[in-house]
């Protein structure tokens, strides 16, 4: 199972940036692969939430549950349903020198073994590229 994880370091206190993430909604407004985010559900520090996105010209579509975790810094997702057999990961932010250490991973399956061997090493290098965009949107939304 390909898992991609990426790591940048932002100039915004780690409150600031755990918001900005914790507010899925507006990732459309400055992340331009994510086409809609739409929270199904609010119970506690968990949601449900229905995704469309965007890579390399393709639409997925998932729900997944988010369950956030201000204490700890993480945000952690996982699929309920979807385009792929599994798709999870974090949210992990940190202080750090400057701001905060930001990374999100993700571990994902496409559910097809046959072919798994030649999608998967561009797939994840498809997600890694993706992942970058997004904290790079991230630090950008932060006035950083």
């Amino acid at each position: 199972m390909p898992y991609v994880e990426v790591t940048r370091t932002v100039k915004a206190d780690p409150a600031e940036v755990f918001a900005a993430l914790s507010d899925m909604e507006s990732f459309p407004r400055f992340m331009d692969n994510v086409n809609e985010v739409k929270v199904l559900r609010r119970e506690g520090n968990t949601t449900e939430s229905s995704w469309h996105v965007t890579l390399q010209g393709a639409p997925f579509r998932w729900v997944e549950a988010d369950v956030f975790l201000p204490e700890e810094g993480r945000i952690t997702y996982r699929q309920l349903s979807g385009d792929l057999k599994k798709f999870e990961g974090e949210w992990r932010i940190a202080a750090a020198d400057g701001g905060a250490s930001v990374t999100l991973t993700t571990d994902f399956e496409f559910g097809m073994p046959m072919i798994a061997g030649l999608f998967n090493p561009v797939a994840r290098l498809i997600l890694r590229r993706n992942a970058e965009q997004m904290l790079e949107a991230l630090e950008k939304t932060l006035g950083a």
